[in-house]
């Protein structure tokens, strides 16, 4: 079965256009290293909790959007040889795609998938 890498992040909602450039140029990295699918989900009603929600687990604040994303790979061997590649291409580098929102509070796993239908 598929293999998913999942994210929520924290971004500053002025930086949506920025953002948007980044994904893109990242999207492209994920599938040219073997991705099948690659989302972006930009927060519209995402609730604050009281014991935990999403802008509580990436301490988002009132001027920022938490963004949900994921990819889906054909399986975990290729996901762990792609992540190797994806750090080492240029196009990942802080120069060339600085991103656009605090890295230090992005919430990221991989997950074997259980049901897919």
């Amino acid at each position: 079965m598929s293999y998913i890498d999942g994210f929520v992040a924290a971004v500053p909602t002025g930086n949506k256009a920025e953002y948007q450039a980044h994904i893109e140029l990242a999207a492209a990295m994920f599938k040219d290293h073997g991705a099948l699918q690659v989302v972006e989900a930009w927060g519209d009603e995402v609730p604050d909790g009281e014991v935990t929600s999403f802008p509580m687990a990436v301490k988002a604040t009132s001027d920022e959007t938490v963004v949900f994303s994921w990819v889906i790979w054909p399986s975990k061997t290729v996901r762990d040889a792609a992540w190797q590649k994806i750090m080492d291409d240029p196009r990942m580098s802080q120069e060339h795609n600085p991103m656009p929102f605090d890295g230090k509070r992005i919430i990221y796993g991989g997950f074997d998938v259980i049901l897919d239908r």
